[in-house]
């Protein structure tokens, strides 16, 4: 059965029905998203995997060979390319984390999309809280909860994501790992 759209609306239109269309083609271009960076990213992975297998190979090698100035600026390309790769290994985890937000996103939005296209849920405050602690209980970053709480406790979006901006800069000094 066909559901009339706001193209041809008849009597059965409804903008509960457009609402929830909408969302879903937000959750599809974030889900294609990431599958799209996901993909790429498992490539770029794969390659400075080799890459730092690879230069320290060639680091053991230049080490066994007899001093020289070649040989201690060939150590030092080396030792210069590997900080670089570890760069990008730090790029890879803030990918990481904007991949995890994304998720949430994705998910909040299908949770959203199926509260309001059930009526029963839909007028029903308990629903909603369910549904937002369901949300927040996904949150596996500190800024993201604290996010979510400024947003709940009537704070401004600009409000929230300062909150939130601080507390991720706080973490990434924190929290950034060397593989």
């Amino acid at each position: 059965m066909a559901f009339s759209g706001s193209r041809q609306p008849d009597l059965d239109w409804s903008q509960i029905r457009e609402t929830v269309k909408l969302l879903a083609v937000s959750v599809a271009q974030v889900e294609g998203g990431l599958k799209s960076g996901d993909e790429s990213v498992g490539v770029l992975a794969t390659s400075f995997t080799r890459m730092v297998d690879d230069m320290s190979a060639v680091q053991e090698i230049l080490t066994n060979l007899a001093p020289s100035e070649e040989r201690d600026r060939a150590l030092r390309h080396c030792a210069s390319t590997q900080e670089t790769i570890y760069s990008s290994i730090v790029a890879f985890q803030f990918y990481d984390r904007l991949q995890q937000c994304l998720q949430h996103v994705s998910s909040g939005l299908k949770g959203l999309s199926n509260i309001i296209e059930t009526p029963g849920r839909l007028y029903n405050p308990v629903e909603w809280c369910k549904l937002q602690e369901e949300i927040r209980s996904r949150y596996t970053m500190e800024s993201e909860k604290i996010m979510f709480d400024a947003i709940h406790d009537g704070k401004s979006i600009e409000e929230a994501l300062a909150l939130a901006a601080e507390s991720a800069n706080k973490a990434d000094q924190d929290e950034i790992e060397f593989f």
